[in-house]
């Protein structure tokens, strides 16, 4: 990386996620309001089809990635322990190319270790978040662009030291909260951060959290996300593509078609939102960044876990060149 240019930062938690292939024993059944539920018999000696370990992965670290294969000096901010994963992690982020100065390791806890449990194309993840000593940012170069996720619960007091960095340096902010930050955001405990955020990320169930609300309408959840701060909000909703609304207009793009069915969905968003805002870096419009997202996202479900498809910048390119004719962005 040049030493005078830093162009996205990444923050938040990574993890080791070991993906475990459920076997027959396991089923999926609808509960209240449509949501699914991954059902095993208590008691039982469950057999499971297969387990692959992916180190260094999380929505911060897939973002990190991400930025680096499409072309941006990129930097992670993050902790690990000192172990066989931290170490495993970061050896990872030097071959992407990612500036590995500001992982921090703290030998009182052990890198997080998470359990992806798949069930076909779909996942339940078993998580839990070490409590990291989250400081206020503090970087030799400042970045142009703050991409900030998934956090443990114990960091509230982190959210208020980010946005006055953001707003003393002038920094843009991309937020795609993780679990605990969504609850903050209902709960108007973030205040301070949203009002700096640049652009938002999230999906249609977790916009319906934020404003207490079972609407199905995008347009209603996208305008009302926004009065809560960002310029931005991005709202994805799964096979219907996602929606995007600033002071300009809003906008909807489709998903781009899948070449064969999905093999993991793990890190499809991070893909996504990673690449709309590696765009928006490289200086392109809202509308252009957008068409760009779904293709980094159809390619990461084709693979076990959130880092081996992510694109570089000539590969995206070229999937956007071939796309079918039906993969356009329409101003709504």
């Amino acid at each position: 990386m040049h030493k005078n240019s830093l162009d996205f930062m990444a923050i938040g938690d990574i993890t080791t996620d070991a993906f475990i292939q459920l076997d027959a024993g396991a089923h999926i059944y609808a509960g209240a309001q449509g949501v699914e539920n991954l059902c095993m018999n208590f008691g039982d000696k469950i057999e499971y089809e297969s387990i692959e370990i992916v180190h260094g992965v999380g929505n911060s670290a897939n973002a990190a990635v991400s930025a680096a294969r499409l072309g941006l000096n990129t930097a992670l901010d993050t902790y690990v322990g000192n172990d066989s994963r931290g170490k495993s992690a970061q050896e990872i982020y030097k071959k992407e190319g990612i500036f590995t100065k500001y992982i921090h390791t703290d030998s009182r806890y052990t890198t997080h270790y998470h359990f992806v449990l798949r069930h076909g194309a779909e996942r339940t993840i078993l998580i839990r978040h070490n409590p990291w000593p989250y400081q206020k940012p503090k970087y030799d170069t400042v970045p142009r662009w703050i991409y900030f996720s998934s956090i443990g619960s114990h960091g509230e007091y982190y959210h208020d030291d980010l946005a006055s960095y953001c707003k003393e340096h002038n920094v843009k902010l991309a937020f795609q909260p993780g679990t605990f930050q969504i609850n903050l955001t209902r709960d108007g405990k973030i205040h301070n951060l949203l009002q700096v955020t640049e652009i938002f990320f999230c999906n249609k169930e977790e916009a319906q959290r934020i404003v207490n609300s079972h609407s199905n309408d995008v347009l209603l959840l996208l305008s009302k996300i926004q009065a809560l701060g960002p310029s931005t909000v991005v709202i994805t909703d799964g096979p219907r593509g996602a929606y995007a609304k600033n002071n300009e207009g809003t906008w909807m793009v489709p998903m781009y078609p899948d070449p064969k069915p999905p093999v993991d969905r793990t890190g499809a968003g991070d893909a996504f939102s990673s690449t709309v805002t590696a765009m928006l870096a490289l200086g392109m419009s809202l509308p252009d960044a957008l068409i760009r997202g779904p293709i980094n996202s159809m390619s990461v479900v084709q693979y076990i876990g959130a880092q081996r498809g992510l694109l570089s910048r000539n590969d995206l390119e070229k999937y956007l060149a071939n796309a079918p004719e039906g993969y356009i962005i329409r101003k709504l």
